[in-house]
C-alpha cells in the first residue's frame, strides 16, 4: 500500500544539525517542489545551488505493526541522504531516477517518525551529470513524488512484462514467498487469462489486441502473492503486446515501418524548474501526440517523470530515454555510478510500451569502450527486449550498442538536409537514427522577424524530410521541444537557449507547424509570411511558405481567387512546406481580360520582381521583361500600373489575402492575412478542472495576442497583467510581457475546495476571465 506524504514537509535553503532535529524556523512546502523560485530570464544558475534540508513527521499508526515499511522518493536533485528519527537510515547519488530507503528497524508502530532529508543541488563533480559544462539548468529540490510505502513480510518486490506475438512473459521477484496467481485484463477489465507460478510465467492471450502508436491498447498483469493459501501481496503492471525492431532501412513496430520524426524534450516549466504535478507533466505528452503530431520523442538528457512515460503510453508516443549526462565522463567511481544510473533506468521503466530504445551512453561523449562495455552489460542483463543506443556528435566511434545515434547539425539552409550513413557509421549493416538537429546551429525566438521564423521552420523541414527519406535512419529528433533555461556557457544573454519549436510556456513558434502539419486528423494551416509590405525590403512580397495537411490551398487576394497550391511530398515527410511563389495567378486574366498566353508571360515577370526587385533582376527575367513589352506592345506607363497594382501597392488599399485548406475538395481550413488594429487575448488553460490528489494540482495557461483573424500578432510586446481571485495561487508574477505576442502562467491549488477566476488583461485588449473549479 502506497501513501502520498507529498504535503506537510518543512524546507530550509541551508542544512544544519538543527533542522535535522526539528528545531528553529522552516518553510512550509509541498511536494513537487523547486529550493527556490525563478525569474523567466537572466536565471543565476549558482542560485539553486545549495545543501539544502527538507523535513515532515508523521505517525506510524500502530497496525503498521510487523510490516515492512519503504520511503520512495521519486526524484530527490541530486545527492540525497535521508534521516529518521535522527539515524542515517539511506542515501541516493543522480536526482534523474527513483530510490526507496526501508524504515522498518527506524521507527516504533503508534509513535511519530521524524524524516529528515539533506540535499545536495550543487552541480557535485563527483555523480552524473556534473563535472563539466551542462547545457541545460539542474534545478534542486525534492522535485518529484514522495511516498510511503507499507508491505506484508512477503511482498512482490519487481514484475517485468515482455511480449512476443500473443504471449506475456512475466518475470516476478518476491520477498519470502515463491508463489503467485498472475493474471491478465483486457482494457474494460475483463480477466482473459490466469495462471498460478513461481518466479515467472507465460501468458497466451488469445488474438491480443497490439499496441502501436497509432492505437495505444493496453492490458494489466495482476500479481498476487500467495502465502498459507492467501493473497498477501498484490501488484498491476500495465503493458502493451507489441513487437519493435531496429533495421538497417528503419524502425517497425509490429511488423509496420515507422519513421521515428519527434522532438527532443527537457523536464523544465517557466518559475518552478524540474518542480511540476502529474497534470503538467501529462499535458507535455499530450501536446507533443496532439497538437505536434510528433511519433516520438526523446527524453534528453535523463530519465523523466513516470507521469510523462506513462502519458507517451496512453497516447502512443515513442520513447529515446536515457541515463544522466551531457560530454564529460567522470573518473572511475563517477563511472560506477552511471553504471548504477543504467540499472536503475531500466529497472524502473522497462513495463512501458512506449519505450524503445535504451541510451546507455553519455550524450555527445568520447569513446570509453571499457565503461561503455559496462552500460550495455547491465542494460542487456535487465532488459533484452529492446536495443541499445547513445548519443554522439562524432562520427565512426566505437559502435557497442545495437543502434549508432548521431547529432546532425550539417544542414545550414543551403547544403543537404542531413549527411549521409556512409559518412557517418562504422557499420553500414547497423541501424541509425538522427537524434538531435537545428537547435543552436540557428536558434530563434518568437520574436524575431518573420525571415528567421520561416527559415527555422524550414530548417526543421528539410532535415526531418532528407531524413526520412534518406531510408538509412529509423528516426529523426528535432532540438527540440521548447525553449529553456541555461547555464552561462550557452543560449542568448539571458540565459535562455532559444531552440524550441515553442516557447517556454508551450506556445507555438511557426517551426511547430513543420511538425503539426504532418498529422492527418487536425486541419493545420499556417503561413510563413505576414504579407505585410513594410515587412519586406522595397515592400516587395517575395516567396512564401505554407505550413499544412490540407491537399490543396487556395489563395485568394481581396476575395477573387488567386490560384491554388498542391500539397507535395518528397518521400520523406507526408506534407511538405508549400512555396507560395505567385501572388497574381488568375487575376490577370479575370481582372484585367488578358488572354490566357498573355497572363502567363506577364505573371512570370511580376512574379520575378516581386522576388528579386526590378533593378536586381536576373537577365533571363529582364530579357522576358522585354519581350513581353514588345510582343504585347506595352509602354512604361501600363508597366508601372501592373507593377503597382499587383507587386508593390505602396500608398494603395491593403490587401486582405486568404488562403484556405482544402481536402477531399472541401475546405476545411482557412487563414486571413492583412494589416490590423484590433486586437484580442486568446487564453487556453491545460485544465479548468483542478484537483486536490496527493499533493497540489496546476494548470498551464498559455496566452496569445491575436488580430482581429486569429494570426498571432508577434509585434506585440505588451505587458500582461495576471489577477487571480478564489482558493488558487499564481505561480510567477502578476505582470508579465507578451514576447512574440506569446506568454503564460501557472495556477496551483492551495489545498482548499472551491473556486478561482484568473483575468488576463492588456491595455490594448478586453481582459478575458477563466474560470477554476477545484475539488
Amino acid at each position: 500500500m502506497k501513501t502520498s506524504l507529498c504535503n506537510g514537509w518543512e524546507f530550509t535553503p541551508v542544512w544544519s544539525e538543527d533542522f535535522l532535529h526539528f528545531r528553529g524556523d522552516a518553510q512550509a512546502v509541498r511536494l513537487p517542489h523547486n529550493v527556490q523560485p525563478l525569474p523567466l530570464h537572466y536565471i543565476d544558475h549558482k542560485s539553486y545551488q545549495t545543501v539544502c534540508g527538507y523535513r515532515k513527521a508523521f505517525p506510524i499508526p500502530a497496525e503498521y505493526a510487523g510490516k515492512r515499511l519503504f520511503l520512495q522518493f521519486d526524484g530527490a536533485g541530486h545527492i540525497a541522504t535521508v534521516f529518521v528519527n535522527g539515524e542515517k537510515a539511506g542515501a541516493h547519488r543522480t536526482g534523474y531516477t527513483a530510490f526507496r530507503v526501508e524504515i522498518t528497524d527506524f521507527v516504533t508502530s503508534g509513535e511519530t517518525a521524524q524524516i529528515a532529508v539533506m540535499l545536495d543541488t550543487t552541480e557535485n563533480p563527483a555523480t552524473p551529470p556534473f563535472g563539466f559544462v551542462i547545457d541545460y539548468l539542474t534545478y534542486g529540490g525534492l522535485y518529484r513524488e514522495v511516498w510511503l510505502d507499507v508491505r506484508e513480510d512477503a511482498f512482490i518486490e519487481d514484475i517485468f512484462v515482455t511480449t512476443k506475438g500473443n504471449v506475456a512473459s512475466a518475470s516476478m521477484v518476491f520477498q519470502n514467498a515463491t508463489h503467485c496467481r498472475v493474471s491478465i485484463l483486457d482494457a474494460g477489465g475483463n480477466c482473459v487469462v490466469q495462471k498460478e507460478a513461481q518466479h515467472h510465467v507465460d501468458l497466451s492471450v488469445k488474438n491480443a489486441h497490439p499496441w502501436s502508436n497509432t492505437d495505444p491498447y493496453r492490458y494489466t498483469l495482476r500479481c498476487e502473492l500467495l502465502k498459507d493459501g492467501r493473497v498477501v501481496d498484490t501488484q498491476e503492471v500495465l503493458f502493451g503486446f507489441r513487437t519493435i525492431e531496429f533495421k538497417t532501412d528503419g524502425f517497425y513496430l509490429n511488423g509496420k515501418k515507422t519513421f521515428l520524426r519527434g522532438l527532443n524534450r527537457h523536464q523544465c516549466f517557466p518559475y518552478m524548474g524540474y518542480a511540476a504535478p502529474e497534470s503538467l507533466q501529462r499535458e507535455d505528452a499530450r501536446i507533443l501526440k496532439e497538437e505536434l503530431g510528433c511519433v516520438a520523442v526523446r527524453t534528453s538528457h535523463y530519465p523523466q517523470s513516470q507521469y510523462f512515460i506513462d502519458e507517451c503510453d496512453k497516447l502512443g508516443l515513442l520513447v529515446f530515454t536515457e541515463i544522466p549526462g551531457w560530454q564529460h565522463i567522470g573518473n572511475e567511481s563517477w563511472q560506477d555510478q552511471a553504471v548504477e544510473n543504467v540499472k536503475e533506468m531500466v529497472l524502473q521503466y522497462r513495463n512501458h510500451p512506449s519505450i524503445v530504445v535504451w541510451g546507455v551512453r553519455i550524450n555527445e561523449s568520447g569513446d570509453n569502450d571499457g565503461f561503455y562495455a559496462r552500460t550495455n552489460a547491465a542494460c542487456r542483463a535487465l532488459d533484452g527486449s529492446r536495443p541499445t543506443s547513445g548519443v554522439r556528435c562524432i562520427d565512426k566511434s566505437s559502435l557497442l550498442e545495437d543502434i549508432y545515434a548521431r547529432n546532425d547539425f550539417s544542414h545550414v539552409g543551403t547544403n543537404p538536409g542531413v549527411r549521409k550513413k556512409k559518412h557517418i557509421t562504422p557499420d553500414m549493416n547497423r541501424p541509425y537514427m538522427v537524434t538531435e538537429h537545428t537547435g543552436h546551429m540557428f536558434p530563434t525566438k518568437s520574436f524575431d522577424n518573420w525571415e528567421r521564423r520561416q527559415e527555422h521552420a524550414l530548417r526543421h523541414a528539410r532535415v526531418q524530410d532528407a531524413s526520412a527519406a534518406s531510408g538509412e535512419s529509423g528516426g529523426c529528433f528535432g532540438w527540440c521541444m521548447f525553449d529553456y533555461a541555461t547555464h552561462q556557457d550557452f543560449g542568448s544573454g539571458d540565459r535562455t537557449c532559444y531552440h524550441g519549436v515553442l516557447d517556454s510556456f508551450r506556445n507555438p513558434k511557426l517551426a511547430a507547424y513543420v511538425y503539426a502539419s504532418q498529422q492527418e486528423e487536425t486541419p493545420v494551416l499556417e503561413l510563413g509570411s505576414p504579407m505585410d509590405i513594410g515587412d519586406y525590403n522595397g515592400g516587395l512580397v517575395g516567396d512564401a511558405y505554407i505550413f499544412s495537411n490540407a491537399d490543396s490551398v487556395a489563395l485568394y487576394r481581396d476575395g477573387e481567387y488567386v490560384t491554388r497550391f498542391a500539397s507535395k511530398t518528397t518521400g520523406g515527410l507526408p506534407h511538405y512546406p508549400i512555396l507560395m511563389d505567385d501572388t497574381i495567378g488568375d487575376l490577370l486574366e479575370t481582372r484585367e481580360g488578358f488572354s490566357k498566353k498573355k497572363a502567363s508571360d506577364l505573371r512570370k515577370c511580376l512574379n520575378a520582381v516581386s522576388k528579386y526587385a526590378l533593378d536586381a533582376l536576373p537577365l533571363r527575367h529582364k530579357l522576358r521583361l522585354a519581350w513581353c513589352m514588345l510582343r504585347y506592345k506595352m509602354n512604361f506607363q501600363e508597366g508601372v500600373r501592373l507593377y503597382g497594382k499587383y507587386i508593390a501597392n505602396w500608398g494603395g488599399t491593403a490587401t486582405v489575402w486568404r488562403l484556405d485548406g482544402e481536402k477531399n475538395g472541401k475546405v476545411v481550413s482557412s487563414i486571413t492575412r492583412t494589416p490590423s488594429t484590433r486586437l484580442h487575448l486568446e487564453v487556453k488553460a491545460s485544465s479548468t478542472c483542478l484537483q486536490e490528489k496527493d499533493s497540489y494540482d496546476m494548470a498551464a495557461v498559455r496566452i496569445r495576442i491575436l488580430d482581429e483573424n486569429g494570426c498571432a500578432a508577434p509585434y506585440a510586446q505588451l505587458p500582461v497583467s495576471l489577477k487571480l481571485e478564489g482558493e488558487a495561487e499564481l505561480a510567477g508574477p502578476q505582470v508579465v510581457t507578451a514576447e512574440g505576442g506569446m506568454c503564460g502562467t501557472y495556477i496551483r491549488t492551495t489545498e482548499k475546495p472551491g473556486t478561482a477566476r484568473l483575468t488576463v488583461s492588456t491595455e490594448q485588449t478586453a481582459p478575458i476571465t477563466v474560470e477554476f473549479t477545484i475539488l
